[in-house]
């Protein structure tokens, strides 16, 4: 007989954010459960990454409810840091450092034991190998992005918050990725992504929260597709 359920990692209740006081979203409502994966997904302007920085701290919410692992948003504590790793659409990486060794630098800052075979597996999982010794500013844009997804996934984590993962990655990188999170859920790691990815709506979400000007609903990965297509 199965257990109760784990705790939800994030509990976003008709959440509103914004600026000044007057939010930009709609009521926006969704719960990630460790190994589980929530898809945001909306038309450009709907508040994907809105809400994504908010439940990273960036932002404030303005209204609604908003928990995460447990409590409220506090990006200035060392636990909440500890626990939450995201990639958003911004290159981050030291310019003095390879791949390999900017790598690890973030693996042992948070205290990843075995951090050499930790870095190894990421590189090798997301095709790093070739310029692995070279600087990040020499890399193609679609190898930052694999650079700033494997920063994320060589740390320890908790809830895993992804705003567009797929953004440059040709069809490779993306099945990569897939196969990252996928592994990342079975571990207990809770995912939120924004995407527009059907491979990532089919293989890695399993729930899709469709966000609208009149608020947000549950839907269908077929169905997130075809209104992403309209």
């Amino acid at each position: 007989m199965s257990g109760p359920r784990p705790a939800p990692v994030v509990v976003a209740e008709r959440l509103l954010v914004g600026w000044t006081g007057e939010p930009v979203t709609a009521p926006t409502s969704f719960r990630v459960h460790p190994g589980r994966a929530v898809a945001l997904v909306g038309l450009n302007g709907a508040g994907k990454t809105t809400v994504l920085r908010a439940v990273l701290g960036h932002l404030v919410p303005v209204g609604g409810r908003l928990e995460v692992l447990g409590g409220p948003v506090d990006e200035r504590s060392a636990a909440f840091r500890r626990d939450v790793a995201a990639v958003l659409d911004v290159d981050a990486a030291l310019p003095g450092l390879s791949v390999r060794e900017h790598l690890d630098l973030v693996a042992r800052g948070h205290g990843v034991r075995d951090a050499e075979d930790v870095v190894d597996q990421a590189v090798a999982d997301l095709g790093l190998e070739p310029v692995a010794e070279r600087a990040p500013s020499s890399l193609s844009s679609g190898q930052r992005r694999r650079l700033l997804l494997a920063a994320a996934l060589v740390r320890p984590r908790r809830l895993l918050v992804l705003d567009e993962p797929e953004q440059r990655l040709d069809l490779v990188g993306r099945e990569d990725l897939v196969d990252r999170l996928v592994e990342d859920k079975e571990a207990g790691t809770g995912l939120l992504l924004a995407t527009h990815d059907p491979l990532l709506l089919e293989e890695v979400a399993d729930e899709v929260v469709l966000l609208a000007e009149d608020g947000s609903r549950r839907v269908s990965a077929a169905e997130a597709v075809r209104e992403l297509g309209r």
